[in-house]
């Protein structure tokens, strides 16, 4: 771009401007001002400075017949204006179509690529991709994942579930010194359900895409990867959270179908028979367990609840009044949530000692408190307290120590 001359187009103009010009400067001036025209870019036009780019698309995307109509759509090529559009199918290097939209049919099966070439008078960008194309009497397969459920809860309750996938990590023996959740399991998946389409196909591949929001093979679809592949597969260290699953089935004649499901995967923990020290120096005694939560609602992995469960006696086998300001032997023991932020998002202190027992509390000897956070609270907004890593803290304010029957933490994503 030829820069501007200095005062040319800053000078005011006036009556005796061009008495003070000569002929042949006035129209040097005049040529730079309209080779300037010519430089000026649309600010409204998509795409890094002006970038040339060819970008289409083309519907149907798969299962597409010998003699069937494509649809190729260049509309996100950029800039979307002044661009011309050329397209080669057949691989010779001439034009077969010019225009942003067209539409092309092939005679035989194969691969064919694809090419589209777009310029704006000085720049080009091309973009070629893969067509398949089968027989016309070729037939779709269908995709099908084996839905399937643990027959129980890890607290025993019978789990009846029958459109998803849904497992229970299930540590009910925890010890004192792993107070941590960090436990994965394996997920079964199984396709073997599939048809082929006619007895005369077979299925070639079985692919399953396990994040529907990262397009790994960059070919714009980003729910038909092949993270892993395999009829009937393992799919290892899985964490607790909500999936969906994609699955993708092509067929010996190239025909393509998809089948996709959730998948939930649970957890329980639970610590037995341990001992929570007295506040005997004016500070409560505590201990921390530490888990991690997903609330991610662009990936549809989002928790439904998160529950803690106390189970302690009313009181202590060898509870004494001997310590100072020690004038009873009730026990009360307390929940505390806190997000990896250490804020405080929910406790059960309000909860009295006539309140304490629920559910299949044994109410002659114990107590039980439970301490429920609902998927509200996980959320990425300014009122609650997002995910990530949480702690529950089991809280003794009373002077005595206590021997606690059990602590339950539960993930609930189904």
């Amino acid at each position: 771009m030829t820069p501007p001359v200095e005062g040319l187009l800053t000078k005011a103009p006036h009556i005796g401007f061009m008495k003070s010009v000569s002929i042949p400067m006035l129209l040097a001036s005049l040529m730079v001002v309209s080779s300037l025209a010519g430089c000026v870019f649309d600010e409204t036009t998509s795409g890094s400075s002006g970038e040339v780019l060819a970008v289409y698309s083309f519907s149907p995307s798969s299962n597409i017949r010998t003699g069937d109509t494509i649809v190729f759509d260049a509309s996100s090529s950029t800039p979307q204006n002044s661009l011309t559009y050329r397209w080669d199918f057949d691989e010779d290097g001439s034009i077969d179509e010019t225009g942003r939209s067209v539409e092309w049919s092939f005679d035989t099966a194969g691969t064919k690529m694809v090419e589209l070439t777009v310029s704006d008078g000085t720049r080009t960008s091309s973009q070629t991709k893969e067509v398949v194309i089968v027989e016309a009497t070729a037939q779709p397969p269908q995709a099908d994942i084996t839905q399937y459920a643990d027959d129980e809860k890890c607290d025993g309750e019978d789990l009846d579930e029958s459109t998803h996938i849904v497992v229970w990590i299930c540590e009910m023996d925890k010890s004192m010194t792993d107070r941590d959740i960090s436990a994965t399991t394996t997920v079964s998946l199984d396709a073997s359900s599939s048809d082929a389409g006619d007895s005369s196909q077979y299925i070639s591949e079985w692919n399953w895409d396990l994040d529907k929001i990262t397009d790994n093979d960059n070919d714009g679809d980003s729910e038909n990867d092949a993270d892993l592949s395999g009829e009937t597969i393992d799919w290892t260290n899985v964490a607790p959270g909500e999936y969906e699953l994609h699955l993708t089935v092509i067929n010996s004649a190239g025909m393509v179908d998809t089948d996709s499901i959730k998948v939930y995967v649970n957890y329980a923990g639970k610590w037995s028979d341990f001992e929570l020290g007295g506040n005997t120096s004016g500070t409560p005694q505590t201990l921390d367990f530490d888990f991690t939560v997903v609330y991610d609602k662009d990936q549809g992995n989002t928790v439904r609840k998160v529950v803690g469960e106390l189970t302690y006696p009313q009181q202590d086998g060898d509870c004494t009044t001997a310590f100072p300001g020690a004038t009873n032997c009730r026990a009360k023991l307390d929940i505390y949530a806190f997000n990896e932020d250490d804020e405080e998002a929910s406790n059960t202190s309000s909860v009295g000692l006539d309140q304490r027992s629920d559910g299949d509390c044994d109410e002659d000897e114990n107590d039980c408190v439970h301490l429920t956070l609902s998927s509200y609270m996980f959320t990425d907004t300014e009122s609650t307290y997002g995910d990530g890593d949480w702690i529950l803290q089991v809280r003794n304010e009373k002077i005595n120590d206590l021997e606690v029957e059990s602590f339950v933490i539960k993930l609930e994503y189904r």
